[in-house]
């Protein structure tokens, strides 16, 4: 058994609030829940259990689907949260999708289509690495829209997302937000380490250098799409042990409210021998 800290102390560390949420004045660091890196690993792993027993029963139960949203800046870690998070997970519940730029195909719908087609089925759980919120940050920073459109879509997001919660599907939204100075560190460790080079892309330079820009846009997304139905929970991430721990008591206490209950079966076990 690990000491960890409460789920509302995670909750209250985590959500802001929204009409006033101030990106600059929002920690990248959360040392104060947990005590070492070593603690926070081991509240992960104790989480990352009990999300897996949790998943079990949401499958069994085959009713309702749990959508994670991780958005953030490039190398904030969602791919690391996943593996972290989820590390128990059976993949027969579970569903990643990473979204790209879009294709051909998605260009010729609406930009909402593609996110749709990847909601989980019921009785599973969807992580979105990225998502619908591309189509409102990168389009407002680089120009690739008016500003009209810009505000129509986060009216249309809010809506999306208050039809999924409507239709059985529970969203969690994780903005996982580092700083200008670990985001450095961490592209330079992919230059630096052979194993990492892969990952890196001069795309990711292109972005840092409308940091501002983004820090702006982030900052809107929460003000204008954190929801009663589809809460944004801002996780400072410098620290990717205490990032993972606090995205797992999330996940779990999530779960643990939906509360998910296998069928019962209209036969009596005893009724059966196994020769």
């Amino acid at each position: 058994m690990t000491d960890q800290p409460s789920y509302a102390a995670v909750h209250d560390a985590l959500r802001p609030e929204a009409a006033s949420f101030d990106i600059a004045a929002a920690p990248t660091r959360l040392d104060d829940l947990f005590a070492d890196k070593e603690a926070a690993k081991a509240s992960c792993e104790a989480d990352a259990w009990a999300i897996d027993e949790l998943q079990d029963r949401l499958y069994a139960e085959g009713q309702r689907s749990l959508l994670v949203v991780l958005q953030g800046m490039d190398t904030a870690g969602k791919g690391g949260t996943v593996k972290s998070v989820f590390a128990h997970t059976s993949p027969m519940g579970m569903e990643v999708t990473a979204f790209k730029a879009p294709n051909t195909e998605e260009l010729a719908h609406d930009y909402l289509w593609r996110i749709h087609k990847a909601v989980p089925r019921k009785g599973h759980i969807g992580i979105f690495d990225r998502s619908h919120y591309g189509d409102v940050l990168a389009v407002k920073v680089l120009g690739l829209q008016s500003e009209e459109e810009v505000e129509a879509r986060y009216e249309d997001i809010n809506a999306f997302e208050r039809y999924l919660c409507r239709t059985g599907t529970k969203v969690l939204k994780f903005f996982l937000h580092i700083s200008k100075e670990e985001q450095k560190e961490r592209l330079q460790a992919r230059l630096d380490k052979p194993h990492k080079r892969w990952k890196f892309s001069k795309a990711d330079l292109d972005s840092r250098a409308l940091w501002d820009d983004y820090q702006r846009a982030y900052e809107l997304m929460v003000q204008r799409c954190s929801t009663e139905h589809a809460p944004w929970y801002v996780v400072p991430s410098d620290s990717k042990s205490r990032r993972n721990a606090a995205v797992a008591r999330i996940v779990r206490q999530t779960l643990e409210e939906m509360n998910p209950k296998a069928p019962k079966v209209d036969w009596h076990p005893e009724d059966w021998v196994i020769s």
